[in-house]
């Protein structure tokens, strides 16, 4: 059974929870602008079109936006016909915006239907993050007027609350002067209103009185052909002469046309209604396109996600092959390696200790009174050195490979913050990680001896005389460059010969020596793998920190389908 479309405002509110949670951390070229996009519509919807949904006979919420300098704030008081809003004389003011309303509406604003956000402060100024609420017995029901703040302002925040208040609004009256309607950001403000569909009313400001009839009704004219060519042809316009003012208002029949026009919205409920109807499926209708752009926006970081996680990978597998490369090709065993397996097997150590149980007392006594190791301990403590060396070169070239690739993207530099020379080489912790997972390893080969030996029961003596020596020539066999135990001799960097192997194959049987030295050099690679895995993760978590999953542009997706269908079911 197909489930029923969601109903409108909760299909709005999932697609608000889905942008709010929207990841746009990495620095893609089309981050900047999705996140304003996403912010102003989780705004609108909390601001604006939940709170009308819910309730529809809600009064008129009428926004007075505008630039710098427009009158904004004196058309509102006239309009009201009391000082309600103050006129800014500095450039630019930080006063919260002022929303003035009837006293039989008051309560539609004193609470949180409408911007939530922002909290009501009666009686003064309450600064950022607020809005002065002022009731008016003077002013209509059904009617309320917002001073927003200049939509050109230096200062950002106030940028950004003039757009917040313009998105929750019914109806914008948009101020403009007859020296600026043709500026670009007016302009840039006025096609966002036809892009969402809201209602619109433009006032043409200061038209000097001394102009001719002729030239006021050219200005009013080029700025109407303005209108329509943008596709606003449907907005009121009204024009306000530049007269001396009275007690800081506009002469009666400069707003009177104006006014008289806001009353007759306000006391006809079926003009009322149309004004919110029509910013409302504007406001619904642009929802999807505005919402694409995140939708973009986040594939975008996919994309720039896998381009950093790749980069990684990429080092990290080059190490990896680098470690098995050192494993295999017998390169380990030079120097000091090869200077204690000819020590070890050139003066015949291994062959007496498995002679004779003399042999191995006498290596550790002669360790014990000396204090030299024995040659199988010294071979092993050799090894040790040259793997850790081994894996920390591979890890150390593998953050410098992944440090300088992220260099090169456009994501990368900011989440290698400032800490590049920390991340290009290993992790503080590695080389005492890499030292135990080596020692480990060694002592999991003489396990594997201990249980090979144990299987043999008649050749298990064997074992007891030599589970060091023994184990010290497979962990040998494991780094010859003939790549196991293959044919009548280990070959040793050097031409060195194991002559031990022999031994090893009575002991064993040729099939087991070389199953041993495969599960070493196995259970080594894995060692191995693991400690570029913790490497590699220094550099994944920075991108699964601010990178998004493949599941949350589904769900953003999912989300527009959703207030899609939610639409279509209640038209």
């Amino acid at each position: 059974m197909t489930p029923p479309p969601p109903r409108l405002p909760d299909a709005l509110t999932v697609l608000r929870d889905r942008l709010a949670a929207a990841p746009l951390g990495l620095a893609t070229p089309g981050r900047d602008v999705a996140v304003r996009a996403a912010r102003g519509v989780t705004d609108q919807i909390d601001d604006y079109l939940l709170p009308r949904l819910r309730d529809l006979d809600a009064p008129l919420l009428t926004v007075i936006g505008g630039s710098t300098g427009a009158g904004k704030s004196t058309l509102v008081n006239s309009l009201v016909g009391a000082p309600v809003t103050t006129a800014g004389v500095l450039r630019p003011t930080t006063r919260a915006p002022v929303l003035v309303c009837s006293r039989a509406d008051a309560a539609s604003f004193a609470g949180d239907r409408v911007l939530p956000g922002l909290a009501r402060v009666t009686g003064g100024d309450g600064g950022p993050g607020t809005v002065r609420l002022v009731v008016r017995d003077d002013v209509p029901p059904g009617l309320a007027l917002l001073d927003a703040p200049d939509v050109d302002s230096v200062v950002a925040s106030n940028r950004d609350l003039a757009g917040q208040l313009l998105a929750a609004a019914d109806l914008w009256v948009f101020v403009t002067t007859a020296a600026r309607y043709a500026d670009a950001v007016p302009w840039d403000v006025l096609r966002t209103a036809q892009e969402r569909g809201t209602a619109l009313a433009v006032v043409l400001d200061r038209v000097p009185p001394e102009a001719s009839a002729e030239a006021s009704a050219e200005v009013s004219a080029d700025l109407a052909g303005m209108l329509t060519r943008a596709g606003l042809a449907a907005a009121r316009l009204f024009v306000i002469e530049e007269r001396p003012l009275d007690d800081g208002r506009l002469p009666e029949e400069q707003v009177a046309p104006l006014r008289d026009w806001l009353h007759g919205l306000a006391a006809d409920q079926e003009q009322r209604a149309a004004v919110v109807r029509q910013t409302l499926e504007g406001a619904l209708g642009s929802l999807q396109e505005r919402t694409g752009s995140v939708v973009t926006a986040v594939e975008e970081q996919l994309s720039a996600a896998g381009a950093l996680r790749e980069a990684a990978t990429a080092a990290y597998d080059a190490a990896r092959d680098g470690v098995d490369e050192g494993i295999r090709s017998g390169s380990l065993l030079r120097g000091e390696v090869l200077a204690r397996w000819q020590e070890f097997v050139g003066t015949g150590e291994w062959m007496r200790t498995l002679q004779s149980r003399v042999g191995r007392v006498r290596d550790r006594l002669a360790a014990a009174l000396t204090g030299r190791p024995a040659p199988a301990e010294s071979l092993q403590g050799a090894l040790e050195s040259s793997v850790e060396h081994l894996l920390r070169a591979e890890a150390d070239r593998a953050a410098e490979r992944t440090v300088t690739a992220w260099r090169a993207l456009p994501a990368g530099p900011p989440l290698l913050a400032g800490e590049e020379r920390e991340l290009s080489r290993v992790s503080g912790d590695f080389p005492e990680a890499a030292g135990a997972q080596v020692r480990d390893w060694q002592g999991a080969v003489l396990e594997l001896v201990r249980e090979e030996g144990a299987d043999k029961r008649t050749r298990a003596r064997f074992l007891s005389w030599g589970v060091s020596g023994t184990g010290a020539v497979v962990m040998v066999a494991v780094f010859a460059h003939t790549g196991g135990l293959l044919g009548g001799e280990v070959a040793v960097a050097g031409g060195t010969t194991a002559v031990g192997q022999r031994v090893l194959e009575a002991v064993f049987g040729d099939a087991a020596v070389r199953a041993l030295a495969e599960r070493a050099r196995t259970d080594l690679e894995e060692r191995a793998d693991g400690l570029l895995r913790y490497e590699q993760d220094r550099f994944d978590a920075r991108v699964d920190a601010v990178g998004p999953a493949r599941a949350d542009a589904d769900e953003l997706r999912a989300a527009v389908r959703g207030l899609a269908e939610a639409r279509r079911a209640g038209a």
